[in-house]
């Protein structure tokens, strides 16, 4: 009988706690490909020209629950002709718990999520790209925790300025 409240009490103890984040659902939200110059582009030597733009947008579904986007826009050039332009939204729906500070959420949704989110994204890029039979695209990681301590600090510095006025 000891050992039934024991085992009754660790039960209790092991309760589900509210998590502070979890994942919800991942998606690709839009996907846009264009090779404007084909089949002209096939027939250059290819000395690609890439640029990469990134984006990151959050929406607040509801209570706890919000939707990130990550958008990544590869435009690649050869002989100032654009070869290619690859778009993807990859999206993500999470939970985060209201007892995290503003700046911890904060955190979570402009690095913690992307960082996430951009796996996908990069290979869905990627896939794309080979499947219109250009060179295959493989874009180096991001580290988008230094991406959003330069947003912050950009942030306090326009913030500064503007009290200045």
């Amino acid at each position: 009988m000891a050992d039934e409240q024991q085992v009754n009490g660790a039960a209790q103890d092991d309760a589900p706690q509210q998590q502070a984040f979890q994942i919800q659902r991942v998606y690709v939200k839009d996907v846009s490909f264009e090779a404007p110059n084909s089949p002209a582009v096939f027939r250059q030597e290819w000395k690609p020209e890439l640029s990469l733009d990134l984006n990151v947008n959050n929406t607040k579904l509801e209570d706890n629950t919000y939707e990130v986007v990550l958008k990544i826009t590869a435009t690649n050039k050869v002989n100032g002709e654009v070869a290619f332009l690859a778009e993807v939204h990859q999206a993500g729906i999470f939970t985060i718990a209201d007892s995290l500070e503003d700046g911890q959420r904060a955190h979570l949704l402009g690095a913690f999520c992307p960082n996430i989110l951009f796996p996908y994204a990069r290979e869905t890029l990627s896939s794309l790209v080979s499947r219109a039979t250009f060179p295959q695209l493989n874009l180096a990681p991001v580290n988008f925790d230094a991406v959003f301590a330069q947003h912050i600090q950009r942030q306090q510095q326009e913030a500064a300025e503007a009290t200045q006025q």
